[in-house]
């Protein structure tokens, strides 16, 4: 009968039978996990790690949310100003155009004249 023996661990940074290295293996490495963590992440750690990590991305997505908002906010108060201007402009125009003296030169090439005399109040006799 045979004895039991350990196998034979392959050296790290070898390439075993030729085989084409991968992505993970050119990671690992070059960040020497092993030697961190040993033979692997416990599974305990898991859990608590998935939690930082979504509330982490809860962060992420909040701050980008706020600065976008904070963008078009300011967008638009640039819009109402705007705005806010072109109205006053458009109000000081309505104010000058309506004044007695302007409408009277604007009606003058038709032939209508200003009347220089006050009204005369009609009274009924009984």
């Amino acid at each position: 009968m045979s004895q039991n023996t350990f196998k034979k661990k392959i050296k790290q940074g070898s390439n075993p039978g030729g085989k084409k290295k991968t992505l993970f293996t050119l990671i690992e490495e070059k960040l020497n996990v092993t030697g961190i963590l040993g033979e692997g992440i416990p599974v305990k750690f898991g859990p608590p790690f998935f939690f930082a990590a979504f509330l982490a991305m809860i962060y992420i997505w909040s701050n980008h949310r706020a600065d976008n908002m904070i963008r078009k906010i300011e967008k638009m108060q640039q819009e109402v100003e705007d705005l806010r201007a072109d109205v006053t402009t458009l109000e000081a125009e309505y104010m000058l155009s309506s004044k007695q003296s302007e409408v009277a030169k604007k009606i003058q090439p038709l032939g209508i004249y200003e009347i220089d005399e006050p009204p005369i109040k009609i009274k009924n006799k009984k």
